[in-house]
């Protein structure tokens, strides 16, 4: 290979910056005493074919390491060696001057040739290394994309895995597990009638980050919870990442979903990286700047503090970390035109230096009042793994939040636990208790049944114990406490009536999620009854057991076609989909927007132990709106519900999960009117009546 001249080069901005003349390479490390840049030809390139030592006095300019690579093109794959003190126990700081680091800001990154277990242990590991890879200069078309402006009440977002919504041989599309891959799929969303797809992890992760049990058994890292390269869209999900097309592929695939008016939102991991604790890999943060990007022990620097459960904590809100973390978001938003972000064990971003929950935390606050981000979606997983749990508290005002409360309950109630009303008439009704008196608004709440963190809907109403035996580690990982209940047999049976109770309870939770105020997620294959076979943490199952099986489609078309209608039915009443909370006060519609009932109007009977009956009447927001009447009925027998009169009005039952298919959903020209003045719910099942 060519050895290419160097000059100086510029610190700003970060990353490799290819241009007409050559390429510019700048990296942060404050604190390190001499760096080398590795210059590997591909991919498969096992040995560098230039070495490049930088010279502190015209490559270092304050925290900046920098050199100009003459007629360097792209494609070439990089990587960095830095060296500095090394006493961690007493400095937290952790130079190796034989360790390949791959750059942070790397556009595009391969791991084709890393070992994890090698970087982990002393010794030179160049060989088997991450690498950053030269991507030419930006002149991608995005032919007039922009990034989405809808309004979040208008939202209903689908939560999917771009590998698993594709991998099974049944998707049929030219190329499974990636960008491609979904964007061959758009249709299928199209006509389910979600808004926004939440994309769990898409940054580069380490698929080798694994439990030693589970990676005995061949397993690996499918989840994608484990950030190494914040800038760089994930090789995995590409079709040519050797050739360092990454950026190309995400944006066609942002790019298609946008054009069929489907907004991306990702999820993102600030909270941790790869690296793990003492006894994991150096990639790229642990040999730059260990002491200030994660939280250590203050009086033993090579401990980590582990708020995360995953080994390390990233230290959120110590300046450059800080800096790097907003600079990657606006990056996301600007350059590669996301809608909005999902953060992973967020209530991370708001621990100060010493771990402990700072009240006004920067953090959150740059993320909320960054220009670049302010039409941009931000949703917090309010908890982290070291027990702050913030929902309803979480900083700022724009912040939505995975409204935990809201699953458990309306868990609880759909199981047929009695006495709770009261709860699920709050959490219907957008929260307020949680949200209004902080100022903020029914769409703070990200209400949710399921996600890909616990059971699918069909093993909710399958198991009443987890069944993780696959993932190596003895059934000891997951959740115990998952509010289930299997309708009378564990896993999978065919006896009729379980069955037929099983595809009802699943209809009711998907009716209750999407007449609830708030901003309705569903978990990715739900609508089709996917199974995990009971596992609640399928983590490291990049099998059929964490993929999409498309032949769900035809064999389950009765549960799809509901929730593609539930999904409609919501987009047509704006009445679910208030921007402000109920306030019982009369509307545009003549009615007030809610008033609540038991089996007897205006008597939902609060104080009933063990009341599992309650409804409620929705007020249209206008006289072309239909009003809404629910009912709902979780205990073991018929219930027998009075209906409000409403005159120049009739009501009509649009849906009822206790008939079989064609008639548990109805469109408004063919639903039957009601002509008596109460309504028999079947036990365990959910009826709405549309007023016109």
């Amino acid at each position: 290979m060519k050895q290419y001249a160097v000059s100086p080069g510029r610190r700003f901005p970060f990353g490799a910056t290819a241009d007409v003349r050559g390429t510019n390479f700048s990296i942060w490390c404050l604190l390190a005493t001499g760096a080398e840049l590795l210059l590997f030809e591909n991919s498969h390139s096992r040995a560098p074919f230039q070495t490049i030592t930088l010279d502190p006095l015209k490559n270092r300019t304050y925290y900046a390491w920098h050199v100009y690579v003459e007629e360097l093109p792209p494609g070439i794959h990089y990587a960095w060696r830095f060296a500095g003190p090394d006493d961690v126990r007493r400095s937290g700081l952790r130079f190796d001057r034989q360790k390949a680091l791959v750059d942070p800001a790397a556009r595009a990154v391969s791991d084709l040739l890393w070992d994890r277990e090698r970087a982990s242990r002393p010794g030179d590991n160049s060989v088997a290394s991450m690498r950053g890879i030269v991507v030419p200069a930006d002149t991608y078309d995005w032919e007039g994309d922009r990034p989405l402006d809808r309004q979040p009440e208008q939202s209903v977002i689908y939560e999917m895995h771009v590998g698993g919504f594709t991998r099974h041989a049944s998707s049929g599309v030219k190329n499974p597990g990636t960008f491609s891959g979904v964007i061959e799929k758009i249709p299928y969303l199209q006509s389910l009638g979600v808004t926004d797809v939440e994309l769990m992890p898409v940054m580069a992760f380490d698929e080798q980050d694994i439990p030693e049990a589970a990676r005995a058994r061949g397993l690996r890292n499918y989840w994608g919870y484990s950030t190494h390269s914040f800038f760089s869209p994930h090789p995995g999900y590409c079709m040519s990442p050797e050739k360092g097309t990454h950026l190309r592929e995400f944006r066609d695939m942002v790019k298609a979903l946008h054009r069929a008016g489907i907004g991306v939102i990702m999820d993102v991991v600030l909270n941790h990286t790869a690296e793990g604790g003492s006894g994991g890999p150096t990639i790229n943060f642990k040999g730059l700047g260990n002491r200030g990007f994660y939280h250590l022990d203050p009086n033993d620097g090579s401990i980590y503090l582990d708020y995360t459960g995953c080994g390390n904590t990233v230290n959120c809100n110590f300046p450059i970390v800080t800096a790097f973390l907003i600079e990657c978001l606006e990056y996301w938003v600007s350059e590669m035109h996301v809608d909005g972000f999902r953060f992973d064990l967020a209530s991370v971003l708001v621990r100060g230096h010493d771990g402990k929950p700072l009240h006004y935390a920067p953090m959150p606050w740059y993320i909320e009042l960054s220009d670049v981000l302010g039409n941009t979606r931000l949703i917090a997983e309010a908890w982290d793994a070291g027990g702050l749990y913030q929902v309803g508290d979480f900083p700022g005002f724009r912040w939505a939040e995975w409204n935990g409360r809201y699953r458990d309950v309306i868990r609880r109630f759909v199981r047929g636990d009695p006495g709770m009303i009261g709860e699920v008439a709050t959490r219907l009704s957008g929260s307020s208790d949680l949200y209004e008196s902080e100022g903020r608004l029914p769409m703070n709440s990200i209400n949710f049944i399921t996600c890909h963190d616990g059971f699918t809907l069909r093993d909710l109403v399958s198991y009443n114990v987890k069944r993780n035996d696959a993932n190596g580690e003895g059934n000891r990982d997951g959740n115990d406490d998952n509010g289930s209940w299997n309708c009378g047999a564990e896993g999978e049976t065919d006896m009729p009536g379980v069955l037929k109770l099983r595809r009802q309870q699943a209809k009711n939770f998907m009716v209750l999620l999407l007449l609830s105020q708030g901003v309705p997620m569903i978990l990715s294959g739900d609508e089709v009854l996917r199974t995990q076979q009971g596992n609640n943490n399928g983590y490291c199952q990049d099998n059929e057991i964490g993929w999409f099986d498309w032949r769900l489609t035809g064999e389950n078309r009765d549960i799809l076609g509901f929730v593609t209608g539930m999904i409609g039915f919501r987009k047509r009443h704006p009445s679910l989909m208030r921007s402000q909370f109920l306030t019982g006060r009369k509307g545009g519609g003549g009615l007030p927007d809610i008033a609540w009932h038991g089996l007897k109007l205006n008597d939902p009977n609060w104080s009933d132990p063990g009341a599992r009956v309650l409804a409620c009447t929705l007020g249209a927001t206008g006289e072309s709106e239909e009003h809404l009447h629910i009912m709902l009925n979780m205990s073991d027998s018929p219930a027998r519900m009075e209906l409000p009169v409403i005159p120049g009005r009739r009501w009509h039952r649009a849906v009822d999960t206790s008939l079989p298919p064609a008639a548990d959903i109805l469109a408004a020209a063919d639903q039957p009117k009601i002509e008596e003045h109460s309504y028999t719910v079947a036990p365990r099942s959910v009826a709405v009546l549309e007023g016109r």
